[in-house]
């Protein structure tokens, strides 16, 4: 144990095998994060299961990430809606070069999208406690000034 942070990807794994590399880290006192994952290159929608996501958190209690090899960038942008804690996508400056992974990964300019959708994301996810907010106050007032006619 080097008391190093490990990110642990989930990819060609089952629920066993999870569990046992869980039981690992855990022994040895060793901080970790599962990494959901599906490692097709590139992975169809229909393949990603993002409700596992959900499944690790209930099930293992710990921090759970997304590590996304699908063409764009919706079900990263949803992966982060969820509550990941960490999202990991391959970057190429090219995705026509030759490579398993370069169709999956996101060129400069798919990468900046992604950056810059996760900023606006992430404070939009708030706390969960609905409240009138003061910025709603006004305009409140002004379509139930009828109601004080009743």
């Amino acid at each position: 144990n080097r008391g190093k942070y490990t990110y642990l990807s989930t990819g060609m794994s089952d629920m066993n095998h999870i569990e046992k590399a869980i039981n690992i880290f855990e022994r040895k006192n060793c901080k970790y994060e599962l990494m959901y994952c599906v490692s097709v290159y590139p992975c169809p929608s229909h393949l990603i299961d993002l409700n596992c996501i959900k499944t690790y958190k209930d099930k293992f209690k710990c921090n759970v990430g997304y590590s996304g090899h699908e063409n764009g960038l919706a079900l990263s942008l949803a992966a982060v809606g969820m509550g990941i804690t960490s999202l990991e996508r391959h970057i190429t400056l090219d995705r026509t070069m030759y490579g398993s992974d370069q169709s999956a990964s996101l060129e400069p300019n798919g990468f900046r999208n992604l950056v810059h959708s996760c900023n606006k994301i992430l404070p939009a996810l708030g706390n969960g406690k609905k409240t009138i907010l003061k910025e709603e106050l006004p305009i409140s007032e002004k379509l139930r000034e009828h109601l004080n006619k009743i």
